[in-house]
């Protein structure tokens, strides 16, 4: 199929993606020469210098990185145009979500599921990844709406409030604090705890919460940071740790007695959840109407708003 936007963008962010001319030639069916003379077409054109070879090694310079990101954001929207034209023809919506790690685990990735069964025209795409990759993921068109945690302060975006939520510690039904009512940051200082990665909405309200009692994860042992919400409760329901999670993401772990779930005391932990989407979304009436329908949901399971 004949390309709309210029091909030079393609060899561009397959040369950035695999870090070298030949393999982005490679995997494009192309020449390295042909994929070369469409670099320096576009430094050219642009008067500027997108690579520079240094150690035999391929890095992209400060403007390359600019250009790199409207190349991303033009090539989205290609995509979306076709994807439009596309779903026109059929008469459906697609909608490409991204939700961060704790929505795979807790009860509004279900609602989206459910969403996608309530509207029979809607399909859903679902892409996880950290809050801040979401954003960027959004600005630069490569997904239609975002499940945030926090606030996202950009007026870009428009932020609509789904849910609120908050971070409890965790424990295993055996462990001495799972008899008490609330935790304090000094009982979890002799705990060994299993925390999510830096770079996560969670982890990174929990280091806020510590900063403002002039603390530090150094004051804590911890013996073990994971990405996966479900391999921490696994690893805390085999006794090897405690952690810190969204409360929403352990709810169902709690109901059947496997995690014990306890606020921590004189510690803000709790963030509002949004559906958050580009201003000039053209399907913005669909974000209203996800938002509609999780009230709904939410009235019949509460579970869904819980903090």
């Amino acid at each position: 199929m004949t390309l709309i936007f210029d091909v030079r963008l393609h060899s561009l962010l397959k040369a950035v993606e695999t870090g070298s001319y030949t393999k982005a030639a490679k995997e494009l069916s192309l020449t390295q020469p042909a994929v070369s003379q469409h670099i320096h077409s576009l430094e050219a054109e642009l008067g500027v210098k997108i690579f520079e070879y240094t150690n035999n090694r391929l890095f992209i310079t400060r403007e390359g990185e600019t250009v790199v990101k409207y190349a991303t954001r033009i090539l989205s929207l290609e995509n979306n145009l076709r994807r439009r034209l596309a779903d026109d023809k059929m008469q459906i919506t697609v909608l490409s979500i991204g939700i961060t790690h704790t929505s795979e685990s807790n009860s509004i990735i279900g609602m989206l599921a459910r969403y996608g069964e309530y509207r029979k025209n809607v399909k859903l795409k679902i892409i996880s990844d950290t809050n801040e990759n979401l954003c960027r993921m959004l600005k630069n068109y490569e997904i239609d709406m975002a499940v945030s945690e926090g606030t996202i302060n950009d007026r870009a975006l428009r932020s609509l409030p789904l849910a609120s939520d908050s971070l409890v510690a965790v424990v295993p039904p055996g462990h001495p604090l799972a008899k008490r009512k609330s935790v304090t940051l000094e009982d979890l200082k002799n705990e060994r705890l299993i925390l999510r990665l830096s770079g996560s909405s969670t982890r990174s309200l929990f280091t806020a919460a510590l900063s403002a009692k002039n603390l530090s994860l150094g004051d804590f042992d911890v013996v073990l940071e994971i990405d996966n919400v479900s391999a921490i409760k696994a690893l805390v329901r085999q006794e090897m740790g405690v952690t810190i999670l969204a409360r929403s993401t352990c709810l169902a772990d709690a109901a059947k007695k496997k995690l014990v779930l306890l606020p921590i005391e004189d510690c803000d932990m709790v963030r509002e959840i949004n559906i958050v989407h580009l201003k000039d979304f053209e399907h913005g009436d669909l974000a209203d109407d996800i938002l509609r329908f999780s009230r709904e949901i939410t009235d019949e399971s509460p579970e869904l708003g819980a903090t």
